[in-house]
Parts: structure tokens; C-alpha cells; sequence
């Protein structure tokens, strides 16, 4: 469908006195059964003799085949149940919310954007802010991941690599990795107001830090990268430079970020030592000198 990668479509819908409802619905259930029986009902699996058993697991995955096709249409209905909401209450921040995040695991990702800050102007208490903000920080985050540097960090690690042409990055725009970074952090700061259930409270204050550290390790990796080209433009070594501070900030965030510490190590080592490219036929192209 073209989805976003790791997305997840978290919507704002449910108030706790709904699920209070809904549990006691299911224990009214529960109990009622109990009543009938004598007998509690729970952790009492049916018994099946051998050939039902053999039935029961070919009628299962045959329904799990069609409920993952259901899936595939259950999204577009989503998207159309949350336009219908809109409809009813147009100034309702939360449903252009949710048709956000829907539109954006089928990969209408203007459609979605269009919702998202629609969704933000309309949340004047900021009481979904962070949210809002952490789903379009994905946004433009998939779009930095789906580009020629979301190959990188194959050998951004080694002092020595081979070039390919058209494999290696040439340049770094800033404002690609600035961007979802302002939305990420904009996130965090309204994280003490949002009004959500505590599964998604939980969520997102674990994935907005997570997703921060992620596109520092990004930007550092591609400006490893960009040193490596076979190109001289002078500035290998800054660029080696900066992107040890934001391996810096990565570990900060996450100080068992593996590759992150791993390129800081090398990283130091060709600031002293210099590195070399080759190119495609193993000849050395270019050297950039070390501190010694």
C-alpha cells in the first residue's frame, strides 16, 4: 500500500469513561456465562477431538487469510468513516487527526500532511499537540528515509571504500533533517499536556526521543558519507566534524546505540589517521590528509 515504515496509526477516539463501559459490558458477558454454566469460564478451552481440531485449524487460517485482505479495504473505510466525522464536526481537531494518520499508512502522504495541520490549527489548547507533531515528523521523515540516504551507512564505518557511482551521497541539506527534528522536539515539549489514554502517552514518550536520536545517527551518517564521495570540495573534514557532534547527541539520547557509537570510533580514527577512497576499479581516487 505504501505505507509508512514502522508507522503506526494511533487514533484518538475511546475516552476512559467508554472503555469503563465496554469492560463492564464484557464482564456482564462473562459472568452471565458463569451463571449458566456454574462453572467460571475462564481458561476453559473447548475440547476438540483429533478431526475437529484438523477442521478448526484449516476454518482458522483460511479466516486469518481473509481478515488480512479485509485489512488491506478496512483502511480506506477508516478513511472514509474519519471524513464522515469531519463532516458532522468539522472543528474537531482529533478527527483530521485521525484521517491523518490513516492517510498516511496508505501513503497519501500530502493528503496527510493537509490533515495533520489542519488537526494543529484547530488543537488551540495543544491538548493533541504533541501527537500531531510527532505524526508529521514521521511524515517528513519518510521522505529523508525514501531518498538515495536511505542506503547509507553501508561502509560509512570503514576508513577505505569502493565507489559506485550513483551510490554515494554528494550532498547534505540541512533543512532535510532540520525539519522533522523541529517537529520531534515540538512534540516533547507538549507531552505534558496531551490528553490521551496512557497506552499512547507511554508510546509516544518513548518513540518522540527515539525517533530524535534516529535522525541525528541519519544526518551524521550521511555527512560520513558525503566525505567519502571521490569529488573534492574541501570540506571532508568538517563534515567528518560535524557529524561526530550529532553521533554525539544520538548517544546522549541513547547511549547503547550501537552504530552510533561504532562511527564515532572510526570516525576519530580518520580525523587522525586521514582515509582514502577508491573507485570503482580499486585505485585510489582521493586522500584527505589526518591530524597525524
Amino acid at each position: 500500500m505504501g505505507g509508512r515504515r514502522g508507522s503506526s496509526l494511533l487514533c484518538l477516539i475511546m475516552n476512559e469513561d467508554e472503555k469503563e463501559v465496554a469492560s463492564d459490558s464484557l464482564n456482564e458477558e462473562s459472568n452471565s456465562e458463569e451463571a449458566v454454566t456454574g462453572e467460571p469460564t475462564e481458561n476453559v478451552p473447548p475440547q476438540l477431538d483429533v478431526e475437529e481440531r484438523e477442521d478448526s485449524a484449516a476454518e482458522f487460517e483460511e479466516d486469518e487469510f481473509e481478515e488480512a485482505e479485509e485489512e488491506e479495504f478496512d483502511l480506506e473505510a477508516q478513511v472514509e468513516e474519519f471524513r464522515r466525522q469531519i463532516k458532522e464536526d468539522v472543528d474537531n481537531c482529533v478527527h483530521h487527526y485521525n484521517l491523518g494518520e490513516a492517510l498516511a499508512e496508505l501513503g497519501q502522504l500530502e493528503e496527510a500532511q493537509e490533515a495533520f495541520e489542519r488537526a494543529l490549527s484547530l488543537d488551540e489548547n495543544r491538548e493533541f499537540s504533541a501527537i500531531i507533531h510527532f505524526g508529521i515528523g514521521n511524515l517528513y521523515y519518510h521522505q529523508l528515509m525514501s531518498g538515495i540516504q536511505s542506503t547509507v551507512v553501508r561502509s560509512s564505518v570503514g576508513l577505505h571504500s569502493q565507489h559506485k557511482a550513483g551510490d554515494t551521497i554528494s550532498s547534505v541539506n540541512d533543512d532535510d533533517y532540520a525539519i522533522p527534528l523541529r517537529e520531534f522536539e515540538a512534540a516533547i515539549q507538549d507531552i505534558p499536556s496531551l490528553q490521551a489514554d496512557e497506552e499512547i502517552m507511554e508510546y509516544i514518550s518513548k518513540s518522540v526521543p527515539q525517533q530524535i536520536a534516529t535522525v541525528y545517527y541519519k544526518w551524521a551518517s550521511d555527512l560520513f558519507d558525503k566525505a567519502r564521495q571521490i569529488d573534492n570540495y574541501g570540506d571532508e573534514v568538517k563534515d567528518i566534524k560535524q557529524g561526530l557532534r550529532y553521533l554525539k547527541k544520538t548517544i546522549g539520547i541513547d547511549p547503547n546505540h550501537t552504530q552510533a557509537n561504532l562511527m564515532v570510533k572510526y570516525g576519530k580514527k580518520m580525523l587522525q589517521e586521514g582515509f582514502s577512497i577508491y573507485d570503482e576499479y580499486g585505485f585510489v581516487a582521493k586522500e584527505i590528509q589526518g591530524a597525524g
